[in-house]
């Protein structure tokens, strides 16, 4: 254990694409913990496209990170002390946003998870046994009301919710097609049952490739990134089309500005297209039994996931960065 407790702290407001020096890597006495509190040492923090709408000043759907503030973040952790009921030094837990890019925190043992290695790695936690899991549930079955037979088009399909929402698809006997940024991360996607797909960098016909690919059009689009994947999709709906909204990643160069491109709003009329936003937050009273299903089919063996982790917390900006210039494979986390 360590003596003092490092933390990176936001430094400013990113202004486009974020840097490394946008945040500051500080240090801070390591907590004590209060009743029923834990003090919780960091085994992998999470790393998530989401973080980079909490680093802008403009209005968000939660309280964003101010200059000065430690970054926010899920972890898996260690207990290394506790006061609360339970839990003992040694134990596993998992949080969704509360821990932070840092050594160690404090907190109640009722915002944190037990972590069960037996059932699945400890990674994972943060990833199909975690917030991502529950987002493609939710995400692909209720918000985008998918149905056995429906081809379902997922965008940055390799990266973290894509890969579960390609899975689950086929689990539910849907046609599954990824759009992701370039072949190698298309061969993953094969390789985890999707039946076809695009890397999107590596034709200048988008739309003329996934029309070939959904002749019929698309059922379901996933979407995990907007801008021109959108605009794709948007070209080849099937009647009655729903349309997810889970992520805006591409924007992440371009936050504050208007989000300009083609206009197909024809097409959306013509299929009577349904288009919804959609934040996991909205399902937090049903988060059980998404896990309790995600839980059992990893138990079968019919979701695989794929990691990208950097070594050291002192990496974590890097590995920020790394995420939102698609240069990851699979889901992006940091071994502290």
């Amino acid at each position: 254990m360590r003596n003092s407790n490092r933390q990176w702290k936001l430094a400013r407001y990113p202004e486009g694409m974020p840097k490394v020096d946008d945040w500051v890597l500080d240090e801070a006495p390591v907590p004590e913990p209060g009743p029923g509190e834990l003090l919780l040492g960091a085994r992998f923090l999470d790393v998530a496209p989401y973080m980079r709408g909490r680093i802008n000043p403009a209005k968000n759907y939660a309280a964003g990170v101010s200059p000065g503030d430690v970054m926010i973040g899920g972890a898996v952790s260690e207990v290394l002390s506790s006061n609360a009921d339970g839990y003992a030094p040694g134990d596993l837990v998992v949080c969704d946003f509360e821990f932070g890019w840092q050594d160690y925190a404090v907190l109640h043992a009722a915002r944190v998870r037990r972590v069960d290695t037996a059932l699945a790695p400890a990674e994972c936690w943060l990833d199909v046994l975690g917030l991502n899991g529950v987002t493609a549930y939710f995400g692909l079955f209720d918000a985008a009301s998918m149905r056995a037979g429906d081809t379902v088009v997922v965008s940055a399909a390799s990266g973290s919710v894509g890969q579960i929402v390609g899975q689950l698809t086929k689990i539910a006997g849907g046609r599954a097609i990824a759009v992701t940024s370039t072949s190698d991360k298309l061969e993953w996607c094969r390789e985890l049952g999707f039946d076809d797909g695009i890397a999107y960098r590596e034709t200048d016909d988008l739309a003329g490739v996934l029309r070939k690919l959904c002749s019929d059009g698309l059922d379901v689009y996933f979407d995990n990134t907007v801008g021109p994947n959108l605009d794709a999709a948007l070209q080849n709906l099937a009647p009655r089309a729903r349309i997810t909204i889970c992520g805006t990643v591409s924007l992440a160069g371009r936050f504050g500005e208007a989000d300009l491109g083609e206009r197909y709003w024809r097409q959306v009329l013509v299929a009577r297209a349904r288009i919804q936003g959609f934040l996991v937050l909205d399902y937090q009273d049903r988060y059980g039994e998404a896990r309790e299903r995600l839980a059992g089919w990893v138990r079968e063996g019919r979701i695989r996931q794929r990691f990208d982790i950097a070594e050291g917390l002192e990496r974590a900006p890097e590995a920020f960065i790394r995420l939102l210039t698609s240069r990851n494979q699979g889901k992006q986390l940091v071994s502290v």
